[in-house]
């Protein structure tokens, strides 16, 4: 049985009526379910149909909600509410997550266009900004003296320890750290970085 906009609410049943088709149908009773289903699909229809606004995921939404039913019949517990406040629960709720999933699944088609879709001018700033720091950086360095100037390109640029950058410049140890300490504070006034 599919439910469609054409199932209207059906008779309300007696007292009590629903309750015994449920503990029917938890027993696997077929007929019960036909029965249950045609007494409560339009009032779970009309109910999801408020919350989700689309006929057609409206209609699959019930569709769910009913099957549940007939695989969870077992669970109502006619001590918490009555069979039909159970079923619209079971309706409202199933409404609400496909709302949200609908909403969560349009975010994620946002964000991921967002992401995918970056104007060209953000590229093109980027790459002038870089270019700008690198000679901002070759200016400063220009700054040096000719001894730090060497000592940061070794240990920096070229990634020398301190005791290689030593031997190769052919000075003790703690003339280098000297030199690339008052090196790097030249670069960094230069440069306008704060600590």
């Amino acid at each position: 049985m599919r439910v469609t906009a054409q199932d209207g609410p059906a008779p309300v049943p007696r007292l009590g009526a629903l309750e015994s088709l449920l503990e029917s149908v938890s027993r696997g009773d077929q007929s019960a379910f036909e029965t249950l289903y045609t007494a409560v699909a339009g009032s779970v229809l009309g109910l999801i149909r408020r919350v989700v606004r689309d006929p057609a995921q409206s209609e699959e939404v019930a569709q769910e909600v009913l099957i549940e039913v007939w695989r969870c019949a077992a669970r109502f517990d006619a001590g918490q509410g009555s069979a039909m406040a159970w079923i619209m629960t079971l309706a409202h709720r199933r409404a609400v997550d496909r709302v949200r999933s609908a909403q969560a699944s349009t975010d994620r088609e946002q964000k991921a266009a967002q992401r995918d879709h970056r104007p060209a001018f953000d590229e093109v700033t980027e790459q002038v900004e870089r270019r700008l720091e690198r000679e901002q950086v070759r200016r400063c360095l220009g700054q040096l003296t000719e001894l730090q100037h060497e000592s940061v390109t070794l240990a920096y640029y070229r990634g020398y320890t301190y005791q290689e950058t030593a031997e190769v410049l052919g000075v003790a140890l703690g003339t280098v750290k000297t030199r690339l300490r008052d090196g790097l504070i030249r670069l960094r006034d230069c440069l306008g970085v704060t600590s």
